[in-house]
């Protein structure tokens, strides 16, 4: 039975007007509604508003979103609805995402953040509008009511020790590029803070950049910048915040003549980004289950809907530049080699064998053993 005469059902025994209607065979009019916004939600039909932030990173449309619905539907017997809106990387869009959704009168928020300073404003309006909002993967300032993500400087780190891994004594023969995310991502300060930590005094940092909007296109730009004022041969490691400018800068490094090429970190552990392992072009990426933390925002928005504690689902607090104590959860991660993508992205279902192992791929695949 799908939602809508799920909805009718309920209905038709809570009072005889919703029968009258229902025989009229009007669904939309004699389903049960969502408690409006300003106020706790009675019953499991609530309407959660996700707003997420971009589509150039696989991710979010093909992970994030579905695990989302499938874990609020999970907790709400399918009674509850999902509104969606991706603002394509564009912070004001999202401000007026999150406007439509006031509107619209949801009961709770999700929010991945564009900017996370620019949504600041947007946050406000949902709160007085009696709407709690959950901060998803990137801390939101404004007041937020809880906040899941994975731990964001331990990502730094772990990126920061594999590439010292990768360089072994070879560490200060040269110089590194670094190429951090983007400014307007509070998430990209704390990569680079955790990478620095652990590479700092270790390397000689040749170069380094912050990365307009992650864009793979513009880290391209930025390393042969790179190349040009170094030199291609004074390079011996590169510093990748995320695996889809990870793709960027090695075709940077390709078209330049590096062979081979020097160790390229990366994060998120994209299909491309698994594949440039496989085949030797990428050293690592971070995995980050996502299903973890998407079970997190969901569990933390169904409960604000309904205007319950969260003390049984986060497991910690933190600050953000405007809000203090913020109940969050924050997911462990994993770097990802050669070494363990059987063990990580094919055990959780993340890609099949088929997928990753392509016919470019295939005897990359037999040498790493996924073959």
């Amino acid at each position: 039975m799908n939602t809508r005469m799920r909805r009718a059902a309920v209905a038709v025994a809570a009072t005889a007007m919703a029968a009258s209607l229902a025989a009229c065979g009007s669904a939309k009019e004699a389903g049960e509604k969502p408690a409006a916004s300003g106020s706790a939600a009675k019953s499991d039909a609530i309407k959660v508003g996700l707003l997420l932030p971009e589509n150039q990173t696989a991710r979010y449309e093909k992970f994030d979103k579905p695990l989302i619905e499938k874990k609020i539907a999970e907790l709400t017997g399918g009674k509850g609805e999902v509104v969606y809106a991706n603002a394509k990387q564009d912070a004001t869009a999202q401000n007026s995402q999150v406007d439509a959704m006031i509107t619209n009168k949801v009961n709770v928020l999700i929010i991945d953040a564009v900017d996370s300073k620019a949504i600041a404003g947007a946050v406000k309006r949902a709160k007085d509008a009696g709407i709690p909002v959950v901060a998803y993967d990137r801390l939101a300032e404004g007041p937020i009511d809880a906040y899941t993500s994975f731990d964001n400087e331990e990502v730094g780190r772990v990126q920061g020790k594999a590439l010292l891994e990768a360089l072994g004594d070879k560490a200060k023969d040269g110089q590194i590029v670094m190429m951090n995310g983007s400014v307007t991502d509070p998430n990209a300060k704390l990569f680079k803070q955790g990478a620095h930590s652990v590479l700092d005094g270790k390397v000689n940092v040749g170069k380094e950049y912050d990365t307009v909007e992650w864009k793979p296109e513009n880290a391209n730009t930025n390393m042969a910048g790179a190349i040009s004022a170094l030199g291609k041969d004074k390079i011996v490691g590169v510093y990748s915040a995320n695996d889809g400018m990870a793709g960027g800068i090695i075709t940077a490094l390709k078209a330049a003549g590096l062979n081979p090429l020097p160790p390229v970190t990366g994060q998120d552990a994209e299909l491309a980004g698994v594949q440039r392992i496989v085949a030797g072009e990428q050293f690592m990426s971070v995995y980050k289950p996502y299903a973890p933390e998407a079970e997190a925002a969901a569990k933390m928005a169904v409960a604000l809907a309904k205007g319950e504690k969260l003390d049984s689902v986060t497991t910690s607090k933190v600050d953000s530049p405007t809000t203090k104590g913020v109940p969050s959860v924050l997911v462990p991660v994993v770097s990802l080699t050669k070494n363990n993508i059987k063990d990580t992205v094919i055990k959780d279902g993340v890609y099949t064998v088929d997928e990753i192992c392509s016919d470019k791929y295939a005897a990359a695949c037999a040498t790493v053993g996924l073959k």
